[in-house]
């Protein structure tokens, strides 16, 4: 099967150049396609034909991004997937498999996430307008689908980290934030400032791990229904922090600034659905995946996106 990629360069994305599969794999990034442009994005779909898509592409950020462009984040991620729907409909692609995130979920909402939760109440304000625009590429999978009978559904990750993951400081995710700091406090002396108590527990999951998730839903998953596919191993933030100083050998102070926002407490999520489908799935455990995600980031450190 041909399956085209997008978002091929970043962190998921790149881990399909290596994956090992039967598929013909053809990996876009923005340098290929401005999916933000129609024309641009229906040109891209009818040249390369593909018979599937797995859509990673979008505008993503850390708590400060999405506080401070709350309005881009949605229009540009708006643009990013409605024109990567319709032009995957205007040419009768056969099936979409779509990323979304945790982030979706209601601030107020009953643990562990459950997937028919999602619509319920609005998201946390520290990812409102990325939430919102992630939950209406949901409706339009959905309305394709239950108008012209389109195969396109939803993947629902948690925290995504790994390899070749964006290690800017004031866009990335916590855990490329966290082993960049802690690296360069180690090699400055000044001692790293996170934001909050470091109270708060998250899930994360090894980039190489959805990818596989991503595969297996494209050959095997055909509901219309979102799927919960990340690792429920959860951690406190500090723990983390704990785990990569250990990792880089730093002993140094760790300096927690509580007047900065830390975001929702906790968002455990349910992959129970997941797991009844791939019985057998196997997550890579957070000290294995942090170990391999910050021997990476040494070997390549400072050529890693967000730093050179």
């Amino acid at each position: 099967m041909k399956i085209l990629v997008t978002g091929g360069t970043g962190m998921v994305g790149s881990v399909f150049n290596n994956i090992k599969t039967d598929h013909e794999l053809i990996l876009v990034s923005s340098k290929d396609c401005d999916l933000k442009n129609s024309l641009e994005t229906n040109r891209m779909i009818k040249t390369i034909k593909p018979q599937a898509v797995i859509h990673l592409a979008a505008r993503v950020g850390g708590i400060k991004g999405n506080r401070d462009h709350m309005g881009d984040f949605f229009s540009d991620n708006m643009a990013i997937n409605l024109n990567l729907l319709d032009a995957c409909h205007n040419n009768n692609i056969e099936k979409v498999v779509s990323v979304l995130s945790t982030c979706i979920y209601p601030n107020n909402s009953f643990y562990p996430l459950t997937e028919d939760q999602i619509h319920m109440g609005p998201p946390h304000e520290s990812n409102f307008g990325y939430a919102y625009a992630k939950r209406m590429l949901d409706i339009y999978s959905k309305a394709l689908r239950r108008q012209y009978e389109r195969n396109y559904t939803c993947a629902i990750p948690n925290n995504l980290y790994g390899p070749n993951d964006n290690f800017d400081l004031l866009n990335g995710h916590v855990v490329p934030t966290v082993i960049r700091k802690i690296w360069e406090a180690k090699q400055s002396g000044t001692p790293p400032i996170f934001w909050g108590t470091g109270r708060p527990l998250r899930e994360f999951t090894y980039a190489p791990d959805f990818a596989e998730t991503l595969l297996w839903m494209v050959e095997n998953y055909n509901s219309a229904d979102p799927l919960n596919v990340g690792s429920t191993e959860e951690i406190e933030v500090s723990a983390l922090v704990a785990s990569v100083s250990k990792i880089l050998d730093y002993g140094g102070e760790i300096i927690w600034d509580i007047k900065m926002p830390e975001g929702q407490f906790k968002k455990p999520s349910s992959n129970e659905n997941f797991l009844n489908l791939y019985k057998n799935f196997n997550y890579t455990k957070i000290k294995d995946g942090l170990e391999l995600t910050c021997n990476w980031f040494i070997k390549n450190y400072p050529n890693v996106r967000g730093v050179k």
